[in-house]
């Protein structure tokens, strides 16, 4: 029977890997985009360097770009949006550089609601669960890593107490999913940087945390865990590596099986070289996972198949589709079959 099952899981993997590829947009910017939030099946919105933010009402086949007044030296490298109007951007960068802007009228106008406090600080992921409740997460300040928390829609926030920070733990605002939130009130913080490679976890808005190694290397400043994903209360895949070195595959990712409690190497192939984002498709119950040195996708997330050999920062899904984002303003999407 396991044979059966593993013959059944490879064929599962050779027919999405053969049959789906990425098709590309045209994004309408050459801006490097690193931010990307599917509403529905026709509301997408994406984000990146130069105040840039973009838009689409149909799927992909056409995009509005533009940029917010005043932020033209921004980096928004996070977008959340939850309709077809309404929309945050976070910006990195050092101190206040890091800011979080708002649009209810589809762009038309920007609020800027929230700019980093911290002269050191560094924001590398923003995160909504509703309209009203969001977070934000970024480099260590005060020898913790940061959280802040919002609960009337990014108006006022709330620095949350985390752990202690490792000497050299950072994170990485590669794709704005070091951040996870899952459940009513569960936070996840992926991190990286020499010694470091962990993920925190609160259960309860940030009111108190655990923190859990993972195999995931972090031997150098440039490597660690850059994304994590979970597809219920107790399966997460977190991936990363060393980014300057994009087409090493050792010590890329992680799995949990117990709610985040422990990490371990997956018992498959891995992904095939450093990966920037991972993410679970619930309508097509797999998972896909990019970089900057191809795309992989995975019916269980621990053996992975290479189905693209493109380079991706970020991702995001609804339904059976699933929207990539990179360098120079590159976009694309894949339509899974059902």
């Amino acid at each position: 029977m396991l044979t059966i099952m593993r013959l059944l899981a490879v064929l599962f993997l050779a027919d999405v890997a053969f049959a789906q590829t990425w098709v590309a947009q045209t994004s309408g910017t050459t801006a490097s985009l690193r931010g990307v939030s599917a509403v529905n099946a026709s509301v997408v919105w994406a984000s990146g360097a130069g105040g840039t933010w973009l838009r689409t009402l149909d799927g992909g086949a056409n995009w509005h770009a533009a940029t917010v007044p005043g932020a033209e030296d921004l980096d928004f490298r996070g977008v959340k949006a939850i309709d077809e109007k309404t929309a945050w951007l976070m910006s990195s960068g050092s101190g206040d550089k890091s800011r979080v802007y708002k649009t209810t009228d589809a762009g038309t106008t920007w609020k800027l609601l929230f700019t980093n406090p911290d002269p050191t600080g560094f924001f590398d992921a923003v995160a909504f669960r509703d309209a009203l409740h969001g977070v934000i997460a970024g480099d260590p300040v005060s020898a913790e890593p940061t959280i802040f928390t919002t609960s009337d829609g990014g108006i006022n926030w709330t620095r949350r107490r985390t752990v202690p920070a490792l000497p050299n733990e950072g994170a990485f605002a590669a794709s704005n999913s070091c951040l996870a939130l899952t459940g009513k009130h569960d936070i996840w913080f992926a991190t990286g940087g020499v010694g470091a490679g962990r993920i925190l976890h609160s259960p309860n808005d940030g009111a108190s945390w655990t923190v859990a190694p993972t195999p995931i290397r972090n031997d150098v400043a440039s490597a660690g865990i850059f994304s994590l994903a979970f597809s219920d209360t107790r399966h997460g895949v977190a991936v990363g590596g060393n980014y300057s070195k994009d087409s090493e595959s050792a010590q890329n990712m992680a799995v949990t099986s117990d709610g985040g409690r422990t990490w371990s190497t997956a018992s498959g192939a891995a992904p095939q070289g450093f990966r920037s984002a991972v993410l679970w498709i619930p309508a097509r119950k797999s998972w896909i996972a990019t970089g900057t040195s191809g795309s992989d996708i995975s019916s269980d997330g621990k053996t992975w198949r290479n189905f693209d050999s493109g380079s991706f920062n970020a991702l995001s899904t609804w339904g059976g589709s699933v929207w990539a984002v990179g360098a120079k303003g590159r976009l694309a999407t894949i339509k899974f079959s059902h």
